[in-house]
């Protein structure tokens, strides 16, 4: 049987082949969607028992394999542009698709050869999934292609879903979810006693359990081809992926568990206008009533978005940059009410070197929701695990491993939070010290780095260039975003000047 390794490297050696035609990574993995959903489909129509259509004939794999020659680029591009039409995942995946293969030679033997051979229903769900997930994760590894910015380290996902743990009766959402890394492994983890499961439990893990919003278009179909290859959803079914924006508007609807990492980047499109009642200089304004502040800082947005979207005793872990720890104005609002509001109960400082995007020092914050009670706050202690001091990782020397959680994953009691002990990494700081601090900064450290006291203790000379690479771009992002908030304090305080 083909293994999913094998299955990599056979469709990612073509992808060579295409660049030379200017085919990105990204696209190639879009075309390869493609062409695997009407394989899929077509093994579906014509399985022996309970065989189903579920794209209409005249768009079937069996017009793309009849075709020849140019007939065949103009066939492939039909099918697209009809498809794109449809509802459901299939509209999803093929929202404005377009054909990027076009010499003929090359998509025939992408037609025939590499999608064409292969027996997707038979091969299984692990092996097509781990396939994909392969291939999004070369992706994202491939400097030009700029997919690092949608993929989260799968270790630090696992290690994150392990503790906060969803089950079968949770619904699970990410708000930007990328390729659904955060989705697809919270659905392995409750999957685990699937064996033990109720016919409703089942029917609810496959196609209610877990939510996604993607903005972009292409990052939307690879999720969603990702979801249905690891047995989420139904390929006839909804989209388990909306295609907007998550912040635009609050749909309502309420979520069990949130775990997301928004896209990095300071400045959102719009700044959204909050209850505070500031008024943006943007041209296109959101009103929210549910934020609690007004900024144009995305991450501070996307906090407000799932506070907002989290039901009451519903979870979240999301990972943000250090600027939102610090930031004072609309940050330290936010901060304060979810110091109040929620239970803020668990940080972890992540250490630099594990993301694709570069500069990046970030921070993943856990808290809950709960019942309103004015007056007092239901943030009692925040824990806060330091995996960055005297930590060094690098891409690809020594990336980040599920091992390398361990000691935080146990530290954090899942189920027993209120036996949590202190150790060298792991420290509680009371509601009342945080908020003693200026601005409510979460911005907290106490370990020494043992490099500035210890040459012997030094990394290696391409660890501590690339951590110099690191700490400058996220210095420069800093400086960028007190330049911009000063820029809308001035922007503000002129707008408010009256002339006699």
């Amino acid at each position: 049987m083909t293994t999913a390794r094998q299955l990599v490297d056979k469709l990612w050696s073509y992808c060579d082949v295409l660049r030379d035609d200017g085919v990105g990574v990204i696209e190639y993995t879009e075309q390869l969607t493609y062409l695997l959903f009407l394989k899929m489909a077509d093994e579906r129509a014509k399985r022996p028992l309970k065989a189903e259509r579920i794209i209409p004939e005249e768009y079937s794999w069996d017009r793309l394999v009849q075709a020849t020659g140019n007939d065949l680029e103009l066939e492939y591009t039909r099918i697209l542009n009809g498809l794109a039409r449809e509802e459901g995942v299939i509209g999803t995946i093929f929202r404005k698709a377009q054909n990027r293969v076009t010499d003929p030679a090359k998509l025939r033997r992408l037609v025939v050869d590499l999608i064409g051979k292969e027996n997707w229903s038979q091969t299984g769900t692990d092996i097509n999934g781990d396939a994909y997930e392969g291939l999004l994760a070369k992706g994202a590894s491939d400097k030009g292609s700029g997919a690092g910015q949608y993929f989260t380290p799968r270790a630090l996902i696992q290690a994150i879903v392990d503790v906060v743990d969803p089950g079968v009766d949770d619904r699970v959402t990410d708000p930007a979810c990328g390729t659904g890394g955060f989705l697809l492994v919270a659905h392995e983890h409750a999957s685990a006693n699937v064996n033990e499961m109720t016919p409703n439990q089942r029917h609810n893990l496959q196609h209610s359990f877990a939510h996604g919003v993607e903005l972009v278009d292409g990052t939307a179909r690879l999720a969603a081809m990702n979801l249905l290859l690891h047995g989420m959803g139904s390929s006839n079914g909804d989209s388990l992926i909306d295609v907007r924006d998550s912040l635009s508007v609050d749909t309502g609807e309420r979520w069990s568990v949130v775990l997301s990492n928004p896209p990095f980047g300071r400045k959102s499109s719009v700044t959204m206008m909050g209850a505070d009642g500031r008024e943006s200089r943007d041209d296109r304004e959101i009103e929210r009533q549910d934020f609690v502040a007004t900024t144009s800082n995305k991450q501070l947005n996307f906090v407000q978005h799932i506070m907002t979207i989290l039901e009451t005793n519903g979870r979240a872990a999301v990972v943000l940059p250090d600027n939102v720890l610090f930031e004072g104005g609309a940050g330290e609002t936010i901060r304060r009410k979810l110091l109040t509001d929620y239970d803020l109960h668990t940080m972890l400082r992540l250490p630099t070197g594990i993301f694709y995007a570069q500069g990046v020092k970030a921070n993943v914050l856990f808290f809950d929701r709960k019942m309103a009670r004015p007056g007092r706050p239901w943030t009692q202690k925040l824990w806060v695990y330091d995996l960055r001091t005297n930590k060094h990782f690098t891409l690809k020397q020594n990336p980040l491993t599920r091992a390398d959680l361990d000691d935080f994953v146990g530290n954090y009691r899942v189920g027993e939070r209120e036996n949590r002990k202190e150790s060298e990494r792991w420290k509680a700081f009371t509601y009342d010290e945080i908020v003693a601090r200026d601005k409510a900064n979460l911005d907290i450290t106490w370990l020494r780095d043992e490099s500035l006291e210890d040459l012997a203790s030094l990394p290696s000379p391409d660890v501590i260039a690339r951590e110099i690479v690191e700490d400058l771009t996220a210095a420069l992002a800093e400086f960028e975003a007190v330049a911009t908030a000063l820029e809308e304090q001035l922007g503000h305080t002129h707008a408010g000047d009256t002339t006699a």
